[in-house]
């Protein structure tokens, strides 16, 4: 198994791979994103990247992070979305990409690295606390959602 950079050719692999995201996380039509969206952001503009595990030229999952700030403790990661294929879970698969991500957020000397997970997905608790992540229950989140 691979861990890499993701390059333009892995978009559309990628926007699979949220998509079935999306349909595990209960949520399929919420999806409003395209792949030449995804494409600009992560290689035009650049303002979120990817990382992906590949074995025989297979994309099985997807690691999607940028850069965050906090006013307490200054540069941050966000990592966006992590996935893992179904079929392809309990290979260690997942834990390649958060060591990579993480290695990342080490490189760049952040402060801390953030994410979300939801309440009720325990397989992924389970993940974080093996890795000794600190789950906070105290804030709650705040959205608006902008028809673009």
């Amino acid at each position: 198994m691979l861990v890499r950079p993701a390059e333009p050719k892995d978009v559309s692999r990628i926007f699979d791979l949220i998509k079935e995201l999306a349909l595990y996380e209960k949520a399929p039509e919420q999806v409003t994103n395209t792949v030449e969206i995804l494409h600009h952001d992560l290689f035009v503009d650049t303002i979120c990247e990817a990382i992906v595990a590949v074995e025989k030229g297979t994309v099985h999952g997807f690691a999607l992070f940028y850069t965050s700030y906090s006013t307490w403790k200054g540069r941050s990661l966000y990592l966006e979305d992590f996935y893992v294929i179904e079929d392809q879970r309990k290979r260690g698969i997942g834990q390649l990409l958060f060591d990579d991500v993480l290695r990342i957020a080490k490189e760049r000397k952040v402060a801390r690295m953030d994410w979300q997970v939801l309440e009720w997905n325990q397989l992924a608790l389970n993940f974080y606390a093996k890795n000794n992540a600190m789950l906070d229950y105290e804030w709650v989140n705040g959205r608006f959602i902008f028809e673009l």
